[in-house]
């Protein structure tokens, strides 16, 4: 399994990074991508993946959340991240219009640059949409040839917005969120109708905890060893095994960010 979104540098994981990362191995998961949300979060990612080749990659970008608070060079300092070999994508970036922390037009006009570095780059996206999707589909409808790619993360929007990314050849990101049958009913009911061939599984932990897992020491943490759960339960709802979902959503992610999966480091062994 690859898992396509994992907050690895937040600090509920520094206690016991190398132990989250060990657990992940030995569940199953061959690699992880560290999500960027800001220059800062986005430089620490690479490093940290650097530090791991074949286990970890890492993506560059400005969460919408902190595109108000975005330098004025921040183009070009995730423009020289995508440089380095563990860069695999461009973001997290995208709109969220639940929490609305950073105004609605400079969102939009942050997401829209990164659209534009992505397509200079011949770079994948890594696109988050909170209650958003008919301006995030507007905006990757109105980019530049995005070639390489376009993933929509922790897809939890309707029917509407689901036909809208397909339609403009998005892969979707499921998490977590799949398992709760509550808040995910919706998703639940629309997960039969996602093409094999569009989707990609993650965690993004520590959030998202599946509701299916058992309980542990960790809590309501959540962590890329989990992410079987999320498999399973997806597995589940497309009348599919579960080693072809693992062996597709993996072939996905390989193609779409070209990771590399070679043996982890020994520490990991």
């Amino acid at each position: 399994m690859i898992d396509i979104g994992v907050n690895l540098l937040h600090p509920q994981f520094d206690p016991d990074r190398d132990a989250v990362l060990e657990r992940a191995r030995a569940a199953g998961v061959e690699h992880m991508i560290v999500t960027g949300t800001d220059v800062e979060s986005s430089r620490a990612g690479a490093e940290l993946a650097a530090t791991h080749p074949g286990l970890l990659s890492a993506t560059a970008g400005i969460h919408p959340h902190h595109a108000a608070a975005a330098p004025a060079d921040w183009q070009a300092a995730v423009a020289a991240l995508a440089r380095r070999p563990e860069v695999v994508a461009i973001g997290e970036t995208g709109l969220d219009f639940y929490r609305d922390f950073s105004p609605r037009p400079v969102q939009v006009r942050l997401f829209r640059e990164h659209l534009e570095l992505a397509a200079r780059l011949d770079m994948p996206v890594f696109v988050h949409d909170r209650d958003a999707g008919d301006s995030v589909a507007a905006c990757l409808a109105e980019a530049s040839p995005l070639r390489a790619g376009v993933v929509v993360h922790c897809f939890t929007g309707s029917r509407p917005d689901l036909l809208r990314y397909l339609d403009l050849g998005c892969y979707i990101g499921i998490t977590g969120w799949i398992c709760d049958r509550r808040r995910g009913q919706a998703l639940r009911e629309l997960a039969p109708t996602i093409p094999l061939d569009r989707l990609m599984i993650e965690t993004d932990a520590p959030f998202l905890r599946p509701h299916t897992a058992p309980a542990d020491a960790h809590g309501r943490r959540n962590e890329p060893a989990l992410l079987p759960w999320v498999a399973r339960q997806l597995a589940e709802l497309k009348g599919v095994s579960v080693e072809e979902l693992e062996a597709e959503t993996a072939a996905n992610a390989r193609r779409v960010f070209g990771v590399a999966v070679r043996s982890p480091p020994s520490a990991l062994r």
